[in-house]
């Protein structure tokens, strides 16, 4: 108890020597006053005040602190003690000793307190007896700095255990981050499969590709041939391409890459020829670039593996600083002893490659699907569970030096239509929208109303939303399909928990039931599309090619700059063709005035609005203001308001300002090309629906009247009713046929117009309406009005360039321009009559034949006169005929007339063999050998392809689907096939046959007559008598062009005969059975008059048809 009582006797004069050096020091320190930790946590009562605000709110440092420097000053950071310390016992001497020192402490603190109350109240402002250790880094400064901090809100104190209070940490001001540079780009994970048959696994792996997360899955062992693409269709998943190389022998082998359209994937420029692997390369499009390779070694030995795998790598290693190489090389290189493992891990050592994969990637142990990298981190290296075949996929993560080239979509905002959005429309217009008079005067007013109005009401109703753009799911997915994907992650859990071999055959088991539950639901979808669809061959073409080819995307980034650049192009384009005309100082073609005029439009009625609005397509642009599905839903209500519109317009002869702008998008001509290249694009304008509403009735009106009084061109058989591709060559066919059999010899030119519709000049336009058609008056300024003032810009992704002028040509998508184009040509047939060339034209596509015969010492003068004079047309007429195209054929009496006694001069250089006529391949014996061979290959690469999707569709429903792949080609034109060799036909017929037995299932050496007799199809050469048979009874009764029905003349004998009243027609007499024989003014009447009277006296088309292939029928089957 002795060093107790010393103590006691020394405290007080402890204390007073320590609070008076204190208080001497503290005021004339200048030094750095901090405090510790210990100090923090001894010391129990409220945190210092070092922070004074005076009147005005700025802050000072406390009169103690005031002489200190500014970067002198520091606190501690202290925390809060989450567990309560056990108190340590120490017995009943060491108690009393801790109550002692406890007390002491206490009244240390109060007095030093009291003395200091001339400063404030200052807490916590001695030092503790550890106040002389080192400053920790852990010290921040709380006063006198340039931020002070902010005032503490009012909180009650809280005491805590040994000293601790929250409130003695004070807020930091958060310091302000920048980002110096970007973020380095995720790393893109890839995954090696080896599939073993890839078409029977198609939606497992596109389901693996979604769960695992992929950008890049690397197949081996597809087992694809040439020319299949069906399983694509299936495994390609949303926003995804793919690489192909299908197996060059016949078992095993196959290479495939999915990946998503994100990356920039392109072939590299490497010719490799290899033997022993196959081999698929790609290179990324970073900077620096990335090779990937993808390898696949068949299993069994080949000497020349190695001497070529290590040029392979020789020649991409000079070239690429990053390369990837994956695949299944089919070497042990688990066992190191063997001499092949050996060889190829000493190469890649000398290559400097890195091999990652140090695992059993196949069920027997062996490690045979390798990853090598070169330049390259891998990362995150999984080996899964075979599952898909006896290989084992794996999976891992590449750093590379580049981002995805393509950002994510940005928002849309849409308008979410219901099938109660048009009667809210209805309600919500009927009540807000009337028709001011102010409007009625003027039409542009009066279509601006209307369009703000519509505008108004339908964003009360449905407002624009902001919508992130979603991956469409496949239609054929259903609670089905997802019951089996559930099942499918059920046992794959369970085989993760257990590891058991019965739960991994259970997990294959589900997985393989997956793949047939989605190919049933797959089968009953395009049953049912086919089934509503049968009579639209657009929508069956474009379901069959979706299930058929995998969709290739092409991808344009959606920017503003871009949008200008295809606006510039698309300018400059007809601007170029524009230039490189000159206009002569003479017109060569014979001007004759209309003696007929038309000089105003007639108003219509809702009746006749409403019925033009119904057979409209729910086409439209982008700026219009009501979709133009609602559009025809709620035209009964906006009926008297667009009624005003249209009549207004009629009557005014103005055409409205808003209904003049057109949205152009960009659409690729074909998905192969290079979507870098901007001539690889072709321009579809979008009109308003509001637009095509009035140009509808205009062309209503306008065609009636020149139908009436006879102005078109009879031998233009483009955008005409009742006029066809085949109807134009059956003309062309026939008088080269019968011209020949006279024994001449007859040139054909085919010309070639470049930009017709986007050249011709709207104000020779305005003069052929005028002089030529004879509009005068209101309708004249209507469409003066129609074709003035014109606008397009370029729409991208909803990302608007700027409007420029369309200054030239007839507004592309709109209902009056082919009518306009064909219009502008009227003066072209003056100029070939005058030389006696006989013509026929398709829209932009003109042919022109001239018979040259031996009187005539085989001169083509003529002919060479008329092509001088329609160059200097349409020169005058900024029309630029391409001669580089422009094509010559020339066609003899009997046989080959490529050795012809014809001086073509300067059309020499422009002579072909076979040319292409709307479609079909002439050549210059007439046989058509060139024709059918196309139809042949054609066909039965689309029976290939339907092959593929028979399992999807019912018997019925696959008998549609070959009508509109095969059987239309059959029949395209098959009407000039009259007359051809049997040997030509037969090999049309081995189509049909080989269509026929895919669709019964019938065996290849059974016979097929009765097969086809049970499908009730017509035999090919049957087929063409039908179609003939066609054409004369539509030519009879006034539904064939009019250049048809002039060939054929019914027989009235010079007496009084029978057969005056047997509907018989003549028939010309002919000198050769291979020419004359075959025009259709000879087979047409020869066909005819050997029908049955009951077939000749058909009154409708349908029921002619009908009788006509029962009359057919029996004569092809009769013996069956």
């Amino acid at each position: 108890m002795a060093p107790v009582c010393t103590a006691c006797r020394l405290s007080a004069v402890f204390l007073f020597v320590y609070v008076l050096l204190l208080t001497t020091v503290i005021k004339n320190i200048n030094s750095l006053l901090v405090y510790d930790r210990q100090t923090l946590l001894d010391l129990s009562f409220f945190p210092p005040k070092l922070v004074q605000f005076r009147h005005d709110g700025q802050e000072t440092p406390h009169p103690l602190l005031s002489e200190v420097s500014v970067y002198l000053c520091h606190t501690s950071v202290t925390f809060q003690r989450r567990k309560r310390r056990r108190r340590r016992y120490r017995g009943k001497r060491g108690g009393k000793l801790a109550n002692l020192k406890r007390m002491l402490t206490t009244c240390l603190r109060r007095s030093a307190v009291a003395s200091l109350d001339e400063f404030g109240p200052v807490h916590r402002l001695f030092p503790s007896r550890r106040s002389l250790e080192p400053v920790s880094t852990w010290l921040l400064p709380v006063a006198g700095s340039e931020q002070l901090f902010q005032p503490r809100g009012p909180c009650s104190p809280r005491p805590r255990q040994r000293g601790v209070n929250l409130e003695s940490l004070r807020p930091l001001p958060r310091a302000s981050r920048t980002i110096n540079t970007p973020a380095p780009p995720p790393p893109a994970r890839f995954g090696l499969v080896n599939t073993r048959s890839l078409a029977n696994k198609t939606f497992i792996l596109k389901d693996f590709f979604a769960s695992q997360g992929l950008d890049f899955l690397c197949l081996t062992e597809t087992w694809l041939n040439v020319g299949e693409s069906s399983a694509f269709s299936e495994l390609l998943p949303p926003d995804c391409d793919y690489f192909n190389s299908p197996r060059t022998s016949g078992r095993g082998g196959g290479i495939a890459t999915i990946y998503k359209s994100t990356y920039k994937c392109l072939p590299p420029s490497l010719l490799v020829s290899l033997s022993s692997f196959e081999l698929e390369l790609f290179e990324l499009g970073c900077s620096p670039p990335v090779l990937c390779a993808v390898v696949y070694r068949p299993p069994k030995y080949n000497k020349d593996f190695l001497n070529e795998f290590s040029g392979l790598l020789a020649e991409i290693l000079l070239k690429y600083d990053r390369v990837l190489i994956v695949g299944d090389f089919n070497i042990h290189v688990c066992c190191p002893d063997h001499t092949m493992s050996k060889d190829f891990l000493s190469l890649i050592y000398s290559f400097n490659l890195v091999q990652h994969v140090s695992e059993p990637t196949q069920e027997r142990g062996h490690t045979l699907d390798l990853v090598l990298t070169y330049g390259l981190s891998v990362s995150n290296l999984v080996i899964c569970d075979a599952v898909f075949s006896d290989h084992m996929p794996v999976l891992f993560d590449i750093t590379l030096p580049c981002s995805p080239c393509r950002p994510p979509a940005p928002a849309r905002w849409v308008r979410i239509i219901n099938p109660s959005t048009a009667a809210l429309f209805s309600s919500s217009f009927n009540q807000t929208s009337v028709i001011p008079q102010s409007t009625c005067s003027s039409t542009d007013e009066l279509s601006s109303w209307l369009h703000s109005t519509c505008l108004t009401v339908l964003d009360a109703v449905v407002p624009l939303k902001s919508r992130q753009p979603k991956v469409k799911t496949e239609p054929w997915l259903n609670n089905v399909t997802r019951a089996a994907r559930r099942e499918c992650r059920k046992a794959e859990r369970k085989f993760k928990k257990d590891k058991l071999q019965v739960s991994l055959q259970m997990l294959k088991a589900s997985w393989c039931h997956y793949q047939a539950t989605v190919k049933e639901a797959k089968r009953e979808h395009l049953s049912n599309v086919i089934l509503l669809n049968r009579h639209k061959p657009r929508v069956l073409f474009s379901t069959i090619d979706a299930a058929l080819n995998a969709p290739k995307s092409v991808y344009v980034q959606p920017t503003l700059e871009t949008c200008e650049t295809f606006l510039r192009f698309f300018v400059d384009k007809v601007n170029n063709v524009r230039a490189l005309i000159s206009p002569p100082g003479f017109d060569p073609s014979v001007v004759v005035s209309c003696p007929v005029t038309f000089d105003q439009f007639e108003p219509v009625t809702l009746s006749v609005l409403y019925e033009t609005v119904k057979h409209l397509k729910p086409s439209g642009s982008p700026s219009d203001a009501i979709p133009p599905r609602l559009f025809k839903e709620v035209i009964t209500t906006l009926g008297p308001a667009v009624l005003a519109v249209v009549n207004g317009s009629l009557s005014s002869g103005v055409f409205p300002r808003n209904c003049k702008h057109a949205t152009v998008q960009p659409l690729i001509k074909k998905p192969n090309l290079d979507p870098s290249v901007l001539s690889n694009f072709r321009p579809i304008s979008k009109l308003p629906f509001l637009s095509k509403i009035l140009e509808k009735i205009v062309y209503v009106q306008l065609k009636d009247f020149l139908d009436e009084n006879g102005n078109l061109e009879v031998f233009q058989s483009g955008f005409k009713s009742l006029h066809s591709t085949e109807s134009a060559l059956l003309r062309v066919f026939n008088d080269i046929l019968l011209a020949t059999d006279a024994g001449d010899h007859v040139v054909l030119v085919l010309l070639d117009l470049t930009a017709a519709f986007d050249t011709l000049d709207h104000n020779i336009l305005i003069s052929r309406l005028q002089q030529l058609v004879g509009i005068r008056g209101t309708a004249l300024q209507w469409f003066r009005s129609y074709l003035e003032d014109r606008t397009f810009c370029v729409n991208i992704n909803n990302v608007l360039s700027s409007s420029a002028p369309l200054l030239y040509g007839v507004p592309q998508g709109s209902v009056l321009g082919p009518l306009l184009f064909s219009l502008y040509l009227l003066p072209l047939g003056s100029i070939l009559r005058k030389h006696n060339c006989a013509f026929h034209c398709y829209a932009d596509d003109t042919q022109i034949y001239v018979p040259i015969t031996k009187k005539d010492a085989h001169s083509i003068s003529p002919l060479i006169k008329c092509l001088e004079e329609l160059k200097i047309w349409m020169a005058l007429n900024f029309l630029h005929l391409n001669e580089e195209k422009t094509e010559v054929i020339v066609f003899g009496p009997s046989g080959n007339s490529e050795s012809h006694p014809i001086a073509l001069g300067s059309l020499t250089q422009s002579v072909k063999s076979t040319v292409t006529n709307l479609g079909v391949k002439m050549d210059t014996g007439f046989n058509l050998d060139r024709q059918i061979s196309s139809v042949v290959r054609s066909s039965f690469f689309q029976l290939r392809q339907l092959a593929k999707v028979k399992s999807f569709l019912s018997r019925k429903h696959f008998e549609t689907v070959i009508h509109a792949f095969v059987t239309t080609r059959l029949d395209y034109c098959n009407s000039l096939y009259v007359g051809t060799p049997h040997s030509s036909l037969s090999r049309l017929q081995l189509v049909q046959n080989a269509a026929a037995r895919l669709l019964t299932g019938t065996w290849k050496r059974e016979h097929i007559t009765p097969v086809l007799a049970s499908l009730h199809w017509l035999p090919v050469h049957f087929r063409v008598r039908f179609k003939i048979l066609l054409f004369v009874f539509k030519s009879l009764n006034g539904l064939a062009p009019p250049y048809l029905s002039e060939l054929l003349h019914l027989h009235s004998p010079s007496r009084s005969l029978r057969s005056a009243d047997q509907l018989l027609l003549d028939v010309p007499r002919t000198r050769r059975k291979l020419r004359g024989d075959r025009a259709f003014a000879v087979a047409g009447p020869r066909l005819w008059n050997a029908l049955p009277m009951q077939v000749r006296q058909a009154r409708s088309l349908n029921d002619f048809k009908s009788k006509l292939k029962t009359h057919l029928f029996s004569l092809a089957f009769n013996s069956v």
